[in-house]
Formats: C-alpha cells, structure tokens, sequence
C-alpha cells in the first residue's frame, strides 16, 4: 500500500458539531416547546438525549448517520479499503471513520467553549462602553 497523506473531511465534522449545537446548547433556550417536546418523549429516547449530550458519544453517531446519508467519510483514506478485509472492510472504514469524526467533534466542541466565554466577556465590555458613550452624549 502507497503512502498516502492523511486527508480530512471537516464538512462532516462542521455538520456533526452544527447539529450537537442546535440540538443540546440552542433548541433548549429557544422558547419552552423544544423542553416540552423532549419531556413528552418515551423513556428510551429520553434517556439518549441525556446520554448523547456528551460531544463524543453524539459524535460516533452521528457520523455513522451523515456517512449514511452522504455517503462521504471524515477520513478519505478510508473509502479505499485492504482486499483482505473481505466483507468486514466496509463495517470497519465506517466504525474507524465514526471514531476519528466524534473526536474532532468532541475537541470542536472543547474548542468553541474556550473561546466563547473571552469572546462573550469581550462584546459585553464593547456594550457597555457603547452604553456610556451614548449617556455621556446625552
């Protein structure tokens, strides 16, 4: 096998980490029917908007389900691969693909987080001072 350099498809990662935003950090605050709807929801699909909160663990999924419907992976290496993998080959590129796009969501989502609290601190400061400028016009 030819050295190959390691490619990344970061849509699937960017759509992966745009639906764990909306779902778990916009869709709650946007008014009370997001709540209510979850709230009504069976036991079994409850308990995996508890548990897929985590970035990773939503991650792996949804990944696997974006491959499903795009058929495009994270790694392109991966679209290629070993003949002797026989009929596991696809089950496995799909599986390492999941694992390598729910870390990048994951440290995506660590990432966003870092910035956002200096980012927030620093629109609020440019507010007040807009604040102050305008009372000290009038």
């Amino acid at each position: 096998m030819a050295d190959t350099p390691l490619t990344i498809n970061f849509a699937m990662v960017l759509m992966g980490l745009s639906l764990h935003v909306l779902i778990w950090e916009k869709l709650p605050d946007w008014g009370t029917w997001f709540n209510t709807l979850i709230s009504q929801m069976p036991k079994p699909l409850a308990y995996l908007y508890d548990a897929w909160h985590c970035p990773y663990c939503f991650g792996f999924w949804v990944v696997l389900m974006l491959h499903v419907l795009t058929g495009q992976f994270t790694v392109l290496s991966l679209e290629v691969m070993p003949d002797y993998l026989g009929v596991a080959a696809e089950p496995i590129a799909w599986f390492l693909d999941a694992l390598v796009g729910a870390l990048l969501i994951l440290f995506g989502s660590l990432l966003l987080k870092a910035v956002s609290g200096p980012a927030l601190t620093g629109h609020q400061k440019v507010m007040a001072f807009k604040q102050a400028q305008m009372e000290k016009s009038d």
